[in-house]
């Protein structure tokens, strides 16, 4: 059995980057790790291409150990509780609290995000250059439809084979609905823990409703790794640090999209649900990506465009830290290389990989650059904006399902275009209990948590708040 994003030997090298990232001194471990055999060189698809000998896999688990005890350098501007969070905050924006009359934004958000993660779903793990070079090869480039596979040379194919789990559901041919992913389990899975709890929910109600509803199997990364260590009986949070190199990638920011929906307008209050969701996977920038993606789901439900969603959104966004300059960059990109041809896409994404080149395709600060810079850029039209996500070439279907998401609460689902939306036959399939989901059925509920409790939001942020700031106080 192949098992990725688990193995201790393959588990070091990603910890090795992370750690460094943190400011702490690795260098005798990496010199202690490589003088055993052992590959300090992360694995790109989250195995090595063999599992290592015992004495070596025995090795990795005491050197992650000693990495995990390592003294992290405290940074003020990338802090990790709630209150130190929303100490380094600017004021929250005024916006409008309920979506507006007629215009559906909830079949808009949840169709969006899920045509945008459908249109990024054959070529993740596919770098840049590998997706342009199949899109010529198929006649289809710039990127403006779903991918085929229908007379793509066989050099190609082989050269850059499409992900094997999604490429016989997500390919112009064969789409029938939107498929199972992870990307619209967690929205789902969002839902029930609201159903259950309410907005109160603590960190450990999340952490409860993986154990009851998540197949182990359907998560990967940051959440995985939390995913062992709540079966080992470990505390929030430590689930989010102990063996867990992936703290500060992309996992936590697809999962937050419904707390901003049922937060319409309130960025603040879906930015404190998001974080005592991240927290039990991720931290510092992993934590920000997921309240900026609430911000993002939050202010998309009542604005009028994509700059007074980005402005809104940014306010929940720790503004010294590296997050912020992600975002920062990609719509900086955008305004220096306006509009949506090919010359100044191809100038943006440039900018983008010179400067976030160096990272994991799954790490939060690339992929949120290219979603600011792809929503800037995409001006609201959503095929430009989701081609944009997915042609970067890092997580590309989630990186087109947050960018999708926010443009179809924008634009209702007529916005988004039967182009879109005609394949997807109104359904999301899921490996959650009660199967397949209806969208409509999804949007429903959706809008019920806003119509129970919009009265409420803030009230019941305050109560959050007070939660939270007993965990704060409890860890100190």
């Amino acid at each position: 059995m192949r098992l990725t994003w688990a193995r201790p030997e393959d588990l070091v090298a990603h910890e090795l980057v992370q750690s460094a990232a943190e400011g702490s001194c690795v260098s005798d471990v990496r010199e202690r790790w490589v003088a055993a055999g052992g590959d300090p060189v992360p694995a790109a698809a989250g195995a090595g291409p063999r599992p290592a000998s015992p004495a070596v896999r025995a090795l990795a688990r005491e050197l992650l150990d000693e990495l995990d005890a390592l003294p992290t350098p405290l940074d003020a501007a990338e802090p990790d509780g709630w209150g130190a969070i929303v100490a380094t905050l600017p004021p929250a924006p005024e916006l409008r609290r309920v979506p507006p009359a007629g215009h559906d934004r909830f079949r808009g958000a949840w169709t969006g995000r899920a045509a945008g993660c459908l249109l990024g779903k054959p070529v993740e793990k596919i770098p840049r250059e590998g997706i342009e070079e199949i899109l010529r090869a198929t006649g289809r480039w710039p990127l403006d439809r779903w991918f085929t596979a229908e007379g793509l040379p066989d050099d190609v194919a082989r050269r850059w084979p499409w992900n094997r789990r999604s490429a016989p559901t997500s390919l112009a041919e064969n789409i029938d609905g939107m498929p199972e992913d992870d990307d619209l389990n967690y929205p789902i899975l969002a839902l029930a823990l609201l159903d259950r709890h309410g907005r109160g929910f603590s960190t450990d109600d999340v952490a409860q409703l993986w154990l009851d509803d998540l197949p182990a199997g359907r998560v990967f990364t940051a959440e995985r790794a939390a995913y062992r260590n709540i079966l080992d009986a470990r505390p929030v949070p430590e689930t989010a640090t102990h063996h867990n190199p992936f703290r500060e990638w992309i996992g936590a920011l697809i999962r937050t999209d419904v707390f901003g929906w049922v937060t319409p307008g309130c960025p603040r209050a879906a930015a404190r649900l998001a974080w005592t969701d991240a927290r039990l996977s991720h931290t510092r920038n992993g934590i920000y990506g997921a309240m900026w993606a609430a911000g993002l789901a939050s202010a998309a439900m009542v604005c009028d465009t994509v700059d007074d969603v980005l402005d809104a959104a940014g306010t929940v966004v720790p503004p010294h830290s590296r997050l912020a300059a992600a975002i920062a960059l990609g719509r900086t990109v955008a305004a220096e290389h306006p509009g949506t041809g090919e010359a100044a896409v191809r100038a943006g994404l440039d900018r983008l990989h010179a400067a976030y080149g160096d990272l994991h395709w799954v790490h939060v600060l690339n992929n949120a650059a290219v979603i600011a810079y792809a929503l800037a850029a995409g001006r609201g039209e959503f095929g430009p904006s989701v081609s944009i996500a997915v042609t970067a070439g890092w997580d590309t279907d989630s990186a087109g399902a947050t960018v999708g998401g926010v443009v179809g609460a924008l634009r209702g689902v007529d916005g988004i275009g039967a182009q879109w939306t005609g394949p997807l036959r109104g359904t999301i399939a899921s490996s959650l209990p009660g199967g397949d989901r209806r969208i409509d059925d999804l949007a429903a509920r959706t809008a019920s948590f806003v119509d129970r409790t919009v009265h409420l939001v803030d009230g019941a942020a305050g109560v959050a708040d007070r939660v939270a700031a007993r965990v704060d106080g409890a860890r100190a």
